[in-house]
């Protein structure tokens, strides 16, 4: 297969995606919600994506390297991975017209229908385990990407697969003290990668790292 499948998120700089206590019921717990607004400030300024969710931040935006970063990322991606939990937040809190615009798979206990949004995006929860979603997810994407989006743990998980081939992090110069860790639940024989691409923004350095060269991903 031709595509790559690529981790693409966020990080605060002492490792965490999510702050301890992230409840879309409730913002202020713990102040996870000022907390998640500065990791994720650099992305609500790109024009591109406030285009994307024009109903919720408006027209505007800064262009420029970042910007450009953000429209790769969405025009590169055929399909996406999630866990349960980034889901059940996102249900909550994404707008009617999902920022996906692709096939979505949610690794799940729970048996549910496809959930068809808006705009292209449908959310398929599959039982079977990280290595059939992601056989449906490349299925789905054909020659484009597949970029896992979260938890930590199924970030953690596609690693320990050896099946991703790209890591771009966003790193915001915020602390959150706790929460969920990136990179707590990897396993031996650990991947292998090297710097790619350093882009420094106002609000986060973006950092890409590829699969070291002579390694070769699961297939």
């Amino acid at each position: 297969m031709s595509n790559k499948v690529f981790v693409n998120i966020a990080l605060s700089l002492d490792g965490y995606m999510a702050p301890e206590g992230m409840t879309m019921s409730d913002p202020a717990h713990k102040n996870w919600g000022a907390k998640w607004g500065a990791l994720m400030a650099w992305l609500i300024k790109q024009q591109y994506f406030r285009h994307l969710l024009r109903p919720l931040f408006g027209d505007g935006g800064e262009t420029g390297p970042v910007n450009d970063m953000v429209r790769h990322t969405f025009e590169r991606t055929g399909a996406h991975i999630m866990g349960k939990r980034m889901f059940d937040q996102g249900e909550v809190s994404w707008p009617e017209n999902a920022p996906f615009h692709t096939p979505v798979y949610v690794l799940t206990h729970e048996k549910r229908a496809p959930w068809v949004r808006p705009g292209g995006t449908t959310f398929y929860f599959v039982n079977e385990g990280p290595e059939h979603a992601l056989a449906l997810a490349r299925q789905a994407a054909g020659a484009a990407d597949i970029r896992i989006s979260g938890g930590a743990d199924v970030i953690d998980q596609y690693l320990n697969l050896d099946a991703v081939d790209e890591l771009e992090i966003a790193l915001a110069p915020v602390f959150f003290g706790g929460g969920r860790r990136l990179f707590e639940q990897l396993s031996d024989p650990l991947p292998r990668f090297q710097i790619d691409e350093v882009v420094n923004g106002s609000a986060a350095t973006h950092l890409r790292y590829v699969r070291t060269p002579g390694t070769q991903r699961n297939p």
